[in-house]
């Protein structure tokens, strides 16, 4: 067997509500906490709540953490190249910033830094203040990184493009769905009933923020409720975010309904129930909330994005980014889709496509990349 690594990661993003970066740091330690190759901990920066990290982290994962306040650290970080990642984490083979920071790593430990996309770059104007920052932080973590991760070939592409020179080798790490989407299965009518879901239902699952084009679905949505009044509704399921979404100002419109950030037991009902799951985004570095539809064998709906055409494989239905007529287009003919054993079909080939897609997988390539960092 290759010798055993001691690697470390980031594990703030396990604080807090998970959503996209909180349940990739969450799924790939579990991964890699499976592993007998590796010695695996996890470091926090963060002063409240620093002693909590022990608990959050999977088996096989050690925490190791100080009490650190991390916007002063990232500060400094942009500035010097001190504190080094050691006086938090302890002496490592590698150091993985799984949340596009990665700090000072000192001459002994490698570093890997994952950038998850760059709207910070690309749609400054759709991402909040704390995501601003990644202007500065991104360049020197690049710099510093002995390897990239990123969750998608397109990211991959992007990162080359925008950062010629910084970025010294590139690994596509994707993500992956669980076991239990695979098996997840539509709510009955008193679950249903229990959840508040209507009978028949659209879904969008994310942070409600410019950048997800939830604009775009609700002039859509908006659009195909003129012409069949008997569309089934659309849920939006996530936490607020920032930023005005143009039709939800004052409130949800008709056949529209707002519900707060779902625990996984929960969201699984909810998209394995749906009709479709729709990702209108006007900028993705993966799109989970599709492939974890599809591993229900619920319908994709989402944007030409480079990076949800890449995860959902042809096996999704399109429209144009921003294009609100098409995606009314696409609802329509999803309401209108007959069942029977073409769509049982279809069904399984979305669930074959999913499965492929797994968190061992996922952490396998990112082995790779911490072996090539540290030589």
């Amino acid at each position: 067997m290759i010798g055993s690594l001691s690697v470390a990661l980031d594990g703030t993003p396990l604080y807090g509500q998970r959503t996209g970066i909180g349940r990739y740091t969450e799924n790939l330690l579990t991964a890699l906490g499976e592993r007998d190759d590796l010695r695996v901990s996890a470091t926090a920066f963060t002063t409240r709540g620093w002693r909590e990290l022990r608990a959050m982290v999977p088996p096989g994962v050690r925490a190791r953490s100080l009490p650190a306040p991390a916007r002063l650290l990232h500060r400094v970080w942009t500035r010097t190249e001190h504190p080094t990642v050691g006086w938090f984490a302890g002496r490592n083979d590698v150091f993985h910033g799984t949340n596009f920071v990665l700090p000072p790593t000192g001459r002994r430990t490698a570093g890997v830094v994952t950038v998850h996309d760059l709207a910070y770059l690309l749609l400054a104007e759709t991402v909040d203040a704390h995501s601003r920052r990644l202007v500065d932080l991104v360049p020197r973590s690049l710099r510093r990184a002995a390897v990239v991760c990123t969750p998608t070939r397109a990211i991959a592409d992007q990162v080359a493009e925008h950062y010629p020179g910084l970025a010294r080798q590139v690994v596509v790490t994707p993500h992956g769905v669980t076991p239990e989407w695979l098996a997840a299965t539509a709510p009955a009518a008193e679950q249903r009933s229990a959840l508040g879901l209507p009978d028949d239902h659209f879904l969008f699952v994310g942070t409600r923020e410019p950048r997800k084009g939830l604009d775009t679905l609700i002039a859509a949505y908006g659009l195909a409720r003129s012409r069949d009044a008997d569309l089934p509704d659309l849920v939006l399921v996530g936490p607020a975010g920032w930023g005005d979404i143009p039709g939800l100002q004052d409130g949800p419109p008709p056949g529209v309904r707002i519900r707060p950030y779902a625990e996984q037991a929960e969201l699984k009902s909810l998209v394995a129930g749906a009709r479709a799951v729709v990702m209108p985004s006007r900028y993705e570095g993966f799109g989970l909330p599709a492939l974890e539809a599809m591993a229900t064998g619920t319908a994709a709906i989402v944007s030409t994005d480079p990076a949800l055409l890449e995860v959902t494989g042809g096996l999704a239905a399109t429209f144009p980014v921003g294009d609100a007529e098409a995606l009314a287009e696409r609802l329509t003919e999803s309401a209108a889709a007959p069942s029977g054993a073409a769509e049982q079909a279809e069904r399984d080939r979305r669930r074959r496509w999913a499965a492929a897609w797994t968190w061992q997988a996922s952490a396998e390539a990112t082995v790779r990349a911490y072996r090539l960092a540290a030589g």
